[in-house]
C-alpha cells in the first residue's frame, strides 16, 4: 500500500455565510467520505482542517510575510492522508472526497528512504 495526500481546495467564501444545517451537511459528507474510503479498500491515515488563510504566514528565502503566498479564489482548507493499493486506487478514493466549493488535489507522499525527488 502507498500513502497519498488528498488536498482540499475550496473558496472560503462558500462557507462564510453557511447555515448550521449547511455545516451539518458538510460534516455528514466528510463522514460519508471516510466510510467510503474503507468500503473501497483504503484507509485514512490522517487529516485535518486548516485555520483560515488569513492566519497564514509565508516564508520565502528567509523573508516572512503575513498571508498566503499566492492570491487565489480557492485555497487549501484541509487534507486527508490515505493508504491505497496504487495510484488508480488513490484516484478512486479522492473522487469520493467532498469539495463542493472547489476541488481536490491528489499527491503521493514522498518516501524518504526512496530515491530523491
Amino acid at each position: 500500500m502507498s500513502e497519498y495526500a488528498i488536498l482540499i481546495y475550496e473558496d472560503p467564501a462558500y462557507y462564510a455565510t453557511m447555515s448550521p444545517e449547511g455545516w451539518a451537511a458538510v460534516v455528514e459528507a466528510h463522514n460519508t467520505f471516510t466510510e467510503g474510503v474503507v468500503q473501497h479498500g483504503g484507509s485514512i491515515t490522517g487529516g485535518g482542517a486548516l485555520s483560515p488563510v488569513t492566519t497564514a504566514t509565508t516564508i520565502t528565502g528567509g523573508t516572512v510575510t503575513d498571508g498566503p503566498f499566492v492570491e487565489s479564489k480557492e485555497v487549501l482548507l484541509g487534507y486527508y492522508t490515505v493508504e491505497a493499493r496504487d495510484h488508480d486506487h488513490a484516484v478512486e478514493l479522492a473522487k469520493l472526497c467532498p469539495a463542493t466549493g472547489g476541488g481536490v488535489e491528489l499527491r503521493p507522499l514522498h518516501d524518504p528512504s526512496a530515491a530523491q525527488l
